[in-house]
């Protein structure tokens, strides 16, 4: 079941991760330039999340009967969830900036970058353990959004000032750092509950946090007059206006997808994992960004994807590694325990 759920959540994190970037870009690439409503879109979908928790809440109802609690968060979890949510209500913003001024081979170093800076808040905040599988993964992954930082200064979109070009390029960093810092962040969150952790409990947890993040925008938008400007927005679209709402949607679905997947594969793995596979599918986002935006693919791309699959076979053999002698180890000690429990006299 653990492999199976994070197996799913992988999938998610996968649609999310690919998917986001480039249905942000096509916004912007089309006449769109509302950060803070794209912004606000990225965690906008969390309603969505209620259809799963309702469906956990009625089989609980079933099994244990009418008096079953709605919900299982107590408020020191809630508290944390409030705090991550305004955290990634910002981490949301500077990403977004970064996306309408950079092309998605460049906007998407941070989902790479963002490794580096993970791993270092996984050691602080989790005291996350690294085996030498783990520690050349990090380096190879980090070391393809290095090589993918060589070509950056051709990637500058047509019109657009070199201020605005490395605004971006600043801002997009600053997204990296911070959500390196959230992610171990919620492990930590996970592992201080004082309370049962349950899959239930992730999902009302993503709730809170999505929710305050959407809170956060909201006002962002409303300061920035950007829901008045929505409808003139629509009509001025380079695809159409009901094109335009679709982009909108759509940008929604797949934040979720991304969030949803990220909380799943930390409950089920944890906060280094979910970078790791972050950082591995952006080489995946250049390779779609090639083909539907007609970006160059430089040699530089092709390193980094090579650089990267290198970094997530070479992580996933230590983990499987380690399993292995786990259980290996373990048997040995079950064997004699038994062995005692029949020797010993009563």
């Amino acid at each position: 079941m653990k492999w199976a759920l994070l197996l799913l959540n992988a999938i998610f994190l996968t649609i999310g991760a690919c998917g986001s970037p480039m249905v942000m870009r096509l916004y912007f690439i089309h006449g769109g330039n509302r950060v803070w409503l794209l912004s606000w879109l990225v965690t906008g979908g969390w309603p969505i999340n209620f259809i799963p928790l309702l469906v956990t809440y009625f089989l609980r109802r079933h099994k244990e009967g009418p008096a079953t609690k709605l919900y299982f968060m107590g408020r020191p979890v809630f508290v944390a969830a409030t705090v991550i949510g305004i955290l990634t209500g910002l981490d949301n913003y500077l990403y977004t900036y970064g996306i309408a001024r950079l092309p998605v081979s460049t906007s998407s170093l941070v989902l790479a970058s963002q490794l580096a800076f993970t791993a270092v808040f996984a050691f602080l905040l989790v005291k996350q353990k690294f085996t030498p599988y783990s520690i050349n993964a990090i380096a190879l992954l980090t070391v393809g959004a290095g090589v993918l930082a060589l070509h950056t200064s051709s990637d500058r979109p047509e019109g657009e000032s070199s201020k605005e070009y490395f605004m971006g390029f600043f801002m997009t960093v600053a997204a990296a750092v911070l959500y390196g810092f959230i992610l171990p962040l919620v492990e930590m969150t996970y592992k201080r509950a004082r309370q049962a952790l349950t899959y239930t409990l992730v999902l009302e947890i993503q709730v809170v946090m999505c929710f305050f993040a959407t809170v956060f925008c909201t006002i962002g938008m409303a300061i920035n007059k950007d829901f008045k400007a929505i409808p003139r927005e629509a009509r001025e679209f380079g695809l159409g206006e009901t094109t335009y709402y679709v982009v909108l949607v759509c940008n929604g679905l797949a934040g979720q997808g991304f969030f949803l997947g990220a909380i799943g594969v930390i409950f089920t793995g944890s906060s280094l994992l979910c970078a790791i596979i972050i950082a591995v599918l952006l080489p995946m986002t250049e390779i779609l960004a090639v083909i539907f935006y007609k970006e160059k693919f430089t040699a530089e791309k092709g390193v980094s994807l090579v650089l990267s699959l290198w970094g997530f076979v070479s992580y996933f053999y230590g983990e499987l590694k380690h399993s292995k002698e786990k259980s290996e180890t373990q048997t040995p000690e079950t064997e004699m325990a038994v062995d005692i429990s029949v020797t010993t006299p009563s």
